[in-house]
């Protein structure tokens, strides 16, 4: 009995920080690294200067801020789960204290190796970034998470920094380490910044859209709550064609960029058949959604258009 208690207690944890989400950010990352940011250095005949150690702590600092990111969101959840029906972890398996003891000593540890790792590369001032995301979770899942809009925002330029905050490390050390080297080739560093952005941008748009989504499959318990939804306040209807018409942006984007600078057979494939036909059953499907399953299912599916947008990562490497 004490052994299927201490199992049911490790399912609620995995379930209260979203490990699946968790394994996902890390994959982002060291896909970035791996996939884009070395390849193109290896191209200027340079190497990766930020150390596998250190990005592991990167990574890690990445990680215990979006985990406890879930852990305060379901902090303040907990009381509309409960009334909602959903299985609750906070106030039954874990107390109410000691999960906010836990997400204290989480962020604590996360903007230290931050500010730590910020210093290595000679600007300690990056660390504060790692407070204002610390903030920004907070303050999202206290006050911000049911506001019209913003809650969305936030959350999508969360998702945008996971891969854009790799080059705010090797790019400032390159630069120190390796300055003479590119301006006597005439070389710049901006194709990496520039594939990073782009990979950032889509996870942007594509949580923005999720998110909206979301917000539609929660009207009903939202609207109990008194919240002020994008749904909420202008209309299932209007958010939908909002939806649509982030999607269409989204593919309008991707299609000029794949067939302007990015030519070759293997991505037009890619991009074409894993990214692109998807979004395009999203506008469908998202048309034809009428009850929270259907927008359940949105929700899922868009996920998955975000993680081929990752794998292209693995396309781009082949064609360096």
């Amino acid at each position: 009995m004490q052994t299927l208690s201490t199992i049911k207690k490790m399912k609620n944890l995995f379930k209260l920080f979203r490990a699946e989400n968790l394994l996902f950010i890390i994959f982002i990352q060291y896909a970035m690294r791996f996939f884009i940011i070395k390849p193109i250095l290896e191209n200027h005949n340079i190497n990766i200067l930020f150390s596998e150690f250190n990005f592991g702590l990167l990574v890690l600092t990445t990680v215990i801020l979006a985990a406890s990111g879930y852990l305060i969101n379901n902090y303040f959840d907990a009381e509309l789960d409960e009334k909602a029906g959903k299985n609750v972890v906070i106030g039954k398996s874990i107390s109410k204290k000691s999960a906010m003891n836990i997400y204290v000593f989480m962020n604590i540890v996360a903007i230290a190796i931050g500010f730590y790792i910020s210093y290595l590369v000679g600007i300690y001032k990056i660390g504060f970034i790692f407070v204002i995301i610390s903030g920004l979770l907070w303050f999202y899942s206290s006050a911000y998470k049911k506001m019209f809009l913003i809650g969305n925002l936030i959350i999508a330029l969360m998702a945008a920094m996971v891969p854009f905050t790799i080059v705010l490390f090797e790019i400032p050390l390159q630069y120190d380490i390796n300055k003479e080297i590119l301006l006597t080739r005439g070389q710049n560093l901006n194709d990496i910044i520039f594939w990073l952005a782009g990979f950032g941008g889509f996870a942007f748009i594509m949580t923005l859209i999720r998110e909206i989504i979301k917000d539609i499959e929660d009207f009903d318990g939202d609207m109990a709550f008194n919240a002020n939804t994008l749904p909420i306040i202008l209309g299932e209807k209007t958010a939908k064609f909002i939806v649509t018409f982030l999607t269409l942006i989204t593919i309008a984007a991707i299609g000029i960029i794949s067939f302007k600078f990015l030519t070759n057979t293997s991505t037009i494939i890619y991009v074409i058949l894993l990214i692109i036909l998807p979004l395009i059953f999203l506008i469908v499907k998202n048309f034809m959604a009428k009850n929270s399953k259907d927008f359940h299912f949105l929700s899922t599916f868009t996920k998955l258009i975000m993680i081929a947008g990752v794998l292209y990562s693995v396309v781009a490497y082949l064609n360096f």
